[in-house]
């Protein structure tokens, strides 16, 4: 009989958490505020296009991706064209028209960038642009005035761009110290002068804005992490306005059970060695899955008790220490909750010193995804096959 995949090992995505974060934010702001989704990076590891169809249920107006690639792959995965997207990063501009094909928004941020997109004119269709403004995070968008006012006066001249909106990006609104971000804030206040008409969409805030500062979002957010149910720092956990729902767990099962005497070595480099007689299960998830060699030394739960890891995590596979002898296929929770217990994102991007967007990005396509609706499978996602 065919499946959807043959491993033990698995991610599950809950799509009511999803929906929740993001009906939860259109209440926070408003609904006179768009909520866009960010659904870049495979959505940070959840599911591109599940989570797209998800966020626009819950009432997005707009998704946004890093790269071009990303957007067209939704497209093929049958996103509808009246559904629009925003390409946040740099795109080369030769590709301008099969952006414009596809109706996905581009970023501008460069007169030269124009000068080059409109050597490729005229396009089947108008090719919607987002301007980038740079208040202080460094990355990408214009700076100076001149630079504004010469794009802006080139749009005008062209009727196969149509100026969507204009953001601009803040570095440290996860931030509790509010200095810096204010002074981001007022220098986009002051940039949006230097435009002589407003276009549709003014957006600045991310997920810490949005939650931190509601009054401040123009007419639309960006909303990333936080639709995943993550928290943008530690430092904003005092700051939310409302409870997350964390949509991501990681799962799998034992395969092996073996019962070690004291002394006995665990793994590649012989560095762990059993301090008594103990039982030893193998778990088939490795480094290469994204459950890296860092790992080492955290613990996941196995019938509902802690199991700690042991010795060197390999390529597939990795070792724990279980309470006492289990059945094979027993139920291994590495991020979720199992019998009153829990281990978060944050827990395991706690261990590895990071920040909890990694974690999810890092889980590899080696993983299958299971797609959940109240509690029902509705989809199963494996890259592999």
């Amino acid at each position: 009989m065919d499946r959807a995949f043959y491993r033990d090992t698995w991610a599950e995505i809950d799509l009511d958490a999803i929906f929740y974060n993001v009906q939860s934010m259109k209440q926070h702001v408003g609904t006179q505020v768009d909520v866009i989704a960010v659904v870049k990076a495979n959505a940070y590891g959840h599911g591109d296009i599940q989570v797209a169809k998800t966020a626009l249920e819950a009432g997005a107006t707009h998704l946004a991706v890093a790269f071009l690639d990303e957007a067209l792959a939704l497209r093929k995965k049958g996103l509808p064209l009246n559904v629009p997207i925003i390409v946040l990063g740099a795109t080369n501009p030769s590709y301008a028209p099969l952006a414009a094909s596809q109706n996905i928004a581009l970023t501008i941020f460069r007169v030269d960038w124009l000068e080059q997109a409109m050597m490729y004119a005229p396009y089947d269709r108008p090719l919607n642009v987002h301007m980038k403004l740079d208040t202080g995070m460094g990355r990408l968008g214009a700076k100076t005035k001149e630079e504004v006012q010469q794009m802006v006066h080139m749009l005008k001249q062209h009727t196969c761009f149509v100026l969507e909106g204009v953001y601009t990006h803040f570095a440290t609104a996860d931030e509790q110290n509010a200095d810096y971000f204010s002074f981001q804030y007022d220098t986009f206040l002051h940039m949006l002068e230097w435009l002589p008409i407003k276009p549709p969409l003014i957006h600045c805030a991310n997920s810490a804005a949005a939650l931190r500062y509601p009054d401040r979002v123009f007419n639309a957010v960006r909303f990333g992490i936080s639709m995943y149910g993550l928290t943008p720092s530690q430092e904003m956990k005092p700051f939310l306005p409302y409870p997350l729902k964390e949509a991501f767990s990681l799962h799998s099962r034992l395969t092996h059970v073996k019962k070690v005497k004291a002394g006995e070595k665990i793994s590649y480099g012989a560095t762990y060695a059993a301090e008594a007689d103990e039982w030893i299960g193998t778990v088939p998830i490795g480094y290469a899955d994204g459950w890296l060699r860092r790992m080492q030394h955290f613990s996941v739960l196995v019938d509902g008790k802690r199991a700690p890891i042991v010795g060197r995590i390999c390529m597939d596979q990795m070792m724990i220490r279980l309470p006492y002898e289990l059945p094979i296929g027993t139920k291994v929770t590495l991020i979720g909750e199992q019998q009153g217990d829990r281990i978060s994102i944050d827990d395991v991007a706690a261990h590895v010193n990071t920040i909890n967007y990694e974690i999810p990005c890092t889980i590899s396509y080696r993983v299958p995804r299971i797609f959940l609706k109240n509690k029902s499978i509705i989809e199963v996602r494996n890259a592999v096959l």
